[in-house]
Order: structure tokens, then sequence, then C-alpha cells
């Protein structure tokens, strides 16, 4: 994996004789991969040299990916100079955080806009398509990226690219949670997870455009230090750290100043990984051992305005109330509020709240208790609900503050914190849909009552029809599933030691609204079953396949189904197969029928 640095300046282009090594372009990285694989990450003005160098260098088309890691101008100023747009038979797929409702399209048009620039992107020759993403992982070819939410004024990414046996970090433009951290102290709570991002990586490119004496002046302004980003690397265990972004005001031998005084003050630290300022034009050859690739929730999210639940406020104070509304006004989203604790869980589920705020000013023993109220609640939805903690840091007060998911200790903006929230609100969407009750499902229920099939023993002739379809479709689970008005009850069972579950994890509580098979070629890209218990954990359902089990009254009682913990699709052969199995089960369950009628 190829990785040269194109772009190295943050926030304001600099070029000049002050700047020459380190370089004057903004942001831009491109990756090439041992297959051919193009990528390139953000779009500052390093992008122009780029886009001359594909073509004095490849001949044909080109098809290259371009990971956006968010629309700030610095970061996407370069779009309009990028020659190969202009270009028939070039193809070009763009990809960047999608918000609330917005077009990565529109945004990025918006400085191409008539008042601002000669030409508009319907000048681009190139076949260029738009692509949203959100926190998760998703392949380009044999390369897998993860993605993972910042802490900068603008909804912003950080890019996890495995290819070849090799791990890059690309984490600009990202701002410490907390002030011990930016002056290179230990991390913690969202810190500590933003290293995990970086585990292990073979080379982390990082935001580090303030020093730790510069950052109290810049609090909110959504950069790192550099004692940040050594710390987050070699806590990760990176091998080395490329310092990015490099401050606007700070020329070439202010860079060199403090790698100096980096490697005076840290020796240790940089012991264990290799770090330096990055420089355009450097180019570096990534080689790594095989690692395991497993795919998390999809990234790709559809073009549309997310359904994101209100946010609660827990507020006395009428000023910072009216400051909350206006900010998640702007993104779309209602604000429910109350002053006191009094009811607040039974508030909170039955308003759906995707977040909630406490005001610090109510004193830490509310703010406490109100984290800790939603997390031993009970309830598995609420018990997983964001609490932000609204103007305080984190207490060293010995109490447990867990329950608290974020801090938004003042000072703070009012773009900063809607950035803030709605990264966590856009984490932690819900994407979970138990199935709606048929029509007429008291008639559904009280003929599958009437078969006295519920709760019944093992019988050899359904579980030979279930271990068939285990084989047939070469499926580790095979069912017999029947849905009753709580559960959904196995009268045969091929690969789990199951007899029933809760009807609201239930798949085939969705198939048996239709008459033909329902096929879910992959779980986590279905906003459904995305976030269900039988995803996420065990057993860990990827791919579901179910026959509608439909009597002769027309009444769906269950299904024959089939499932798998990797994603695959089903073909117009296998779902005939599939329902001629269902076929024999509802064959069994008539004949069964027939047998106990006789006996009476």
């Amino acid at each position: 994996m190829k990785v040269r640095f194109w772009g190295t300046r943050g926030s304001l282009a600099k070029p000049g004789p002050a700047t020459v090594r380190y370089g004057g372009n903004t942001s831009c990285v491109s990756v090439e991969t041992d297959d051919g694989t193009l990528l390139v990450i953000d779009c500052g003005t390093g992008i122009h040299e780029l886009g001359r160098h594909l073509l004095r260098t490849r001949d044909g088309p080109i098809h290259g990916h371009v990971l956006i890691s968010h629309t700030h101008w610095d970061h996407i100023q370069g779009i309009p100079f990028f020659v190969p747009l202009f270009r028939a038979g070039n193809r070009w797929d763009f990809y960047a955080a999608q918000g609330f409702g917005e077009s990565l399209r529109e945004t990025l048009a918006g400085q191409m806009e008539y008042t601002y620039f000669p030409v508009t992107p319907e000048a681009f020759e190139a076949s260029v398509h738009y692509h949203h993403l959100g926190e998760g992982s998703f392949r380009i070819g044999e390369v897998l990226v993860r993605t993972r939410y910042l802490n900068h004024p603008a909804l912003t990414l950080a890019y996890r690219i495995e290819a070849d046996g090799a791990v890059l970090v690309y984490a600009c433009d990202h701002e410490p949670h907390a002030a011990e951290a930016a002056r290179g102290g230990p991390l913690s709570g969202e810190d500590a997870e933003h290293a995990a991002f970086l585990r292990g990586a073979d080379l982390v490119i990082h935001d580090a455009q303030y020093l730790a004496e510069e950052y109290p002046d810049k609090v909110g302004w959504g950069h790192s230090t550099v004692e940040y980003a050594l710390r987050a690397a070699v806590e990760a265990g990176a091998r080395r750290l490329a310092l990015t972004h490099h401050d606007p005001l700070r020329d070439d031998l202010a860079v060199d100043r403090w790698m100096r005084r980096l490697r005076h003050d840290h020796p240790q630290e940089l012991a264990r990984v290799e770090a330096f300022p990055a420089a355009e034009g450097m180019e570096i050859e990534l080689k790594g051992s095989s690692r395991s690739s497993v795919e998390g929730p999809s990234a790709l999210e559809a073009a549309r305005t997310v359904d994101a639940g209100p946010v609660f406020l827990l507020c006395s104070r009428e000023a910072l109330a009216e400051r909350i509304r206006r900010i998640v006004a702007a993104d779309g989203v209602g604000l429910r509020r109350q002053e006191d604790l009094a009811g607040l869980a039974e508030a909170l589920a039955a308003c759906r709240a995707g977040l909630l705020l406490v005001d610090a000013g109510l004193g830490l023993d509310v703010l406490h208790r109100a984290a800790s109220l939603v997390r031993d609640s009970g309830d598995r939805r609420l018990s997983q609900l964001p609490v932000v903690a609204l103007d305080a840091a984190p207490p060293e007060d010995g109490r447990d503050w867990s329950a608290v998911s974020a801090w938004l200790a003042p000072p703070w903006s009012d773009p900063y914190a809607r950035s803030r929230l709605r990264a966590i609100l856009l984490r932690t969407r819900h994407r979970w849909q138990p199935a709606p009750l048929p029509e007429h499902e008291a008639e559904r229920l009280a003929a599958l009552h009437g078969l006295g099939l519920l709760d019944t023993p093992a019988e050899e002739r359904f579980d030979r029809l279930t271990r068939i379809a285990a084989a047939v479709f070469d499926v580790p689970f095979a069912f017999v599933s029947l849905v009753d008005a709580e559960r959904q009850w196995f009268k045969s069972c091929v690969g789990a030691d199951l007899r029933e579950t809760p009807r609201e994890v239930s798949f085939c509580a969705h198939a048996i609204h239709q008459r033909e098979p329902m096929v879910v070629s992959d779980t986590l890209l279905d906003d459904r079953f995305a976030d269900s218990p039988v995803v996420l954990e065990e057993p860990r359902i990827r791919f579901y396949a179910g026959a509608p089990l439909v009597l002769a009254s027309g009444h769906c009682i269950g299904t024959l189904c089939i499932a798998d913990r990797r994603p695959r699709e089903l073909g117009a052969e296998p779902m005939r197969l599939l329902k001629d199995l269902a076929a024999m089960v509802l064959e069994e369950i008539d004949g069964r029928q027939a047998r106990l009628s006789s006996r009476r």
C-alpha cells in the first residue's frame, strides 16, 4: 500500500519560500494498493498536483475513490481544480459523512456556485457518484474501510484503511475531549475510544495543528495538539505517526522547532512509535502481516433524512434551554424538556428520545442520579441512551461516572455543540424494528392454537425437513418457526439449542406479513434488523430467508426458515426449493391434524 502526501497544511493554503519543505497546500493524501485501487483522502489544494500527476502517469480511464473527512473549505477547495473530473471516461466515487437530510453533491457544489466560481459541477465529464457514510465499515474492492466520528465543529470522519496486509488510519480534524489529554496526559473515555480506533496501525496520519501551550486559546476549534496525537498513537501501539494539518502560521523552521522539542520532552514515547512531520511529496510504502478483516455494521447510508429521536433536556435555565433548542432545530431535531427528575424514565421512554442532555447547573448529584437512572432502568433501549453533561468536565470526586457518555465542558460554541450532538445522535441511531401485528391477528392466533402444535415434543417428520434445508442451502441454521402472541416457538431447530425467542427479535414475525419468501441478504444493511440482539449478539445472524406457512384458511402461522452468519444471496431456483420444503412442512402439519382427528 503506497501512501503519498499532496497537501499537509491546515485551515489555509500557505505555499511560499517559508513552507517549501513541509508544504503549503491544504490536506490531500493518495493511497494506491497492490491491485491498483486508487483512494484519495481529502481534496484540499494539494489535489491539483495529484490530478496532474495522474494524467501524466496513467493511460486510459481512471477510476478513483475520494474519501472526504468533512466538508470544511480547506478539505474540499481543490475539487474544482482536479482535472481528472473533467475527462470523459473517468469514474470518481465520493464518500463523506451523512448528516440530517444533507446532499453530498449539493454540499460539494456549494463552492462552485455562480457567485463564487465560473464552472459548475455540470461541467464534469467524468462519471461522478456520491455515497453517504455513517460509522461502520464498507469495502472498495479488496480494501476494507472503517469509519469513526471525530470531535470537530462539523460532522467529520476518521478512516481506517486495511489493504495488502497493512493498516493506515487518517484522523483529521479532531479535538481532544479532555483538557488533560490535550496536554499529552492519560487518555480516558472518548479519547481512549479514539486511540482504540488507531490500534495496531502501520501508519497513523493525525491532526497536530497546535502545541499543548497553545490549546487553551483554541478550545472548541476542533484540532489536536502534537502531544495528544503522540499519546494516542503510543497507546494504540501504532508503528508510525505522521503529524499533519500544520498551522498556517507555522513555517518550516517552526515545524522543525516543535519536532526537536518533541524529541527532547518525549524520548520514551518516541522510542515506541516513529513520529515525524508530514511533508508534501513524502511517499511511504506500507508492508504489514496478514490481518483479520472482520466487517462490522455498514457505513454506507441511503441518501435520506435520518430518523433521529428527539433530544431530551433536563434543565431549569431558560437561556440554556433556548440555546439548545436553536442548536438541535438547525438539524431538524425536536427537543423535549423538563426541569426535574420526577418521572424522567417514563418521559424518555414515551418520546423514544435519541439523547439525554443534563444541565450540570442542576448539581452533580442530579446529573449522577439521572445518568444512573437511565443506565439501570432495566429497559434495553433506554439503558443504551447516551447521556451528555452540559457545562461540566468529568469531576474527580470518587464516584462512578461511566453512565455519562460525554461531557460538554465550557466554553463551547453553538457549532461545536451542534457537531458533537449530531455525531452522537447518528452514532446511536436505532436500526431495529419489531414487526407490526398482522391484520386479523386474533383470528390468526386462533388458527395457530387450534393446531395443538405449540409446546409439543420434537418430531422426526419435521426435524428431517430442517436437516434437509440446512444441507441443501449449506447454512448452519434451519427452523420450523411458529409465531405466537409474545414469542416465536420452534417446532424444529437445526444449529442452535433453542425452543423459543421473544417475538420482538423474530425475523419470522416480519415474514408472516407476506405470501412469498422473505429474504434478507445482509441484516447489517437492513434498518429493520441491523441493531437486533440476534444480529449483534449470538447467534449473529447476517442472512435470513423464510418461506411462510399459510394454512388453507389463509392464515400464516409461521415459516420454514434458514439463516447464516455470513451475508449471501438467494437465487430464483433456491427460492423455489425453499417454497417446496415449506409446502412439505404444511403437508406434515395437515397429516398430523388428520391423524389426530381420526383418533378422536
